[in-house]
């Protein structure tokens, strides 16, 4: 059996051995990948309506038959059958038909119950207008300053041109998927380490305009690119934590330095109005002394110097 190759449908591609092996998928992707199925549409509906329409003229020819016992009108009624189901599709409220006629296009159908010519036009493609979710990797992506990292990312996807769509390139969706991923390593390798972790936002910007002209020619328009995971070698990433511990305990010395050097100036500042103002000197002892006391309480022993300190301030209440 021979090996698939990688630009196979992104969906069928089979890593080779030399990749990496994958991670086990976490409890929420398992889920959405097992809840995939049933949340998708179903077109039953549409088959057995388009099916009971068209037997519409057989049931009409049995009942004749058997009311007059014409059989020849069973095979005229066959006939009209056939005939309904080659004129009549159903085409669903979220789908339109791209139809021909003799080879050329003709128009866009749907939705909803479509007439076409026998023969002479036909349906060559059904497309799915509703977004769609495309998730796509870029695996050692060189930054600026050559750093090989891992991207994942995701991209919310519509086709707003059905004719554009079918007639400008053979498989929209793996078009989309392949450009998404050459975008993505193009954007991704002109910003730095740093800044993939600061400017995500910006990066996804970037990325979804560069799409949307580049896809928008083909009737795809892109409502928006979110990168989900950057990954970087644990080497760097060691390297980088130190670094980020280095800045941080920077930045707190600074502040503190900040602080003490705020706290000395107003220290300078009091002691010169200290040295003004007798008063003040005399006042602040006051304070000392009052808020040494203040809670626990207890016997305060005054040195001969305070002593007087208390002195002036009793002149100083007396106005001598």
């Amino acid at each position: 059996m021979s090996k698939k190759s990688f630009f196979d449908d992104p969906s069928t591609v089979v890593p080779p051995e030399s990749a990496p092996v994958q991670q086990p998928m976490s409890e929420l992707e398992t889920e959405m990948e097992d809840g995939s199925d049933s949340a998708k549409t179903s077109r039953t509906g549409a088959v057995v309506f388009h099916f009971l329409f068209a037997s519409i003229p057989a049931l009409a020819s049995i009942a004749a038959a058997l009311a007059s016992g014409a059989w020849w009108a069973v095979v005229v009624g066959a006939i009209a059958s056939i005939i309904f189901y080659a004129c009549f599709h159903v085409v669903l409220e979220w789908e339109r038909v791209v139809v021909l006629r003799a080879g050329k296009f003709n128009r866009v159908a749907g939705p909803g119950l479509v007439f076409m010519i026998p023969i002479v036009e036909y349906s060559t493609a059904s497309i799915d207008m509703r977004m769609r979710c495309t998730s796509f990797h870029a695996e050692h992506v060189l930054t600026s300053d050559l750093v090989p990292v891992n991207v994942d990312a995701v991209l919310f996807w519509t086709v707003w041109d059905a004719q554009r769509a079918s007639s400008e390139v053979l498989n929209y969706e793996r078009l989309v998927y392949w450009v998404a991923q050459t975008t993505l390593r193009d954007v991704m390798g002109g910003a730095s380490i740093a800044q993939l972790g600061v400017r995500r936002t910006q990066l996804d910007k970037e990325i979804s305009d560069i799409l949307e002209k580049k896809t928008n020619e083909w009737g795809i328009t892109i409502s928006s690119v979110e990168i989900r995971d950057i990954e970087i070698p644990v080497e760097l990433q060691e390297s980088l934590s130190a670094e980020a511990r280095a800045e941080r305990e920077y930045n707190a010395r600074m502040i503190r330095a900040e602080a003490e050097r705020e706290m000395s100036e107003m220290f300078v500042e009091a002691a010169r109005i200290y040295k003004e103002e007798d008063s003040a000197l005399q006042l602040r002892a006051m304070s000392f002394v009052s808020e040494s006391v203040k809670e626990k309480g207890g016997l305060v022993i005054i040195p001969s110097a305070l002593s007087e300190a208390f002195d002036g301030l009793e002149r100083i209440a007396k106005g001598k």
